[in-house]
């Protein structure tokens, strides 16, 4: 594999990079090549993020399973029905 060799790099950048690494467990050599590997990916694709086939199929599946929810539902979550009120 070639060597590539970052002269005059930024500390905040290196400092970043490491924090990757560190996170991650991963050597800092490694960290680098994903981080290029990915920025490659989105720059290539100008930056626009694409789901394969499978994907946007299960994507489509749940959006359609959710627009067949009734209204009123999705307000309902997280809340205790009323409990019955102490005679007073």
């Amino acid at each position: 594999m070639t060597d590539i060799v970052l002269k005059d790099i930024d500390d905040v950048l290196l400092e970043r990079i490491r924090r990757v690494a560190e996170r991650r467990g991963w050597a800092l050599s490694y960290a680098l090549q994903h981080l290029l590997e990915q920025g490659l990916y989105a720059v290539e694709g100008d930056g626009r993020l694409s789901f394969d086939n499978s994907e946007a199929d299960v994507l489509q599946a749940a959006i359609a399973a959710l627009e067949g929810v009734p209204d009123g539902v999705f307000s309902l979550i997280g809340q205790v029905p009323d409990a019955e009120k102490p005679a007073g």
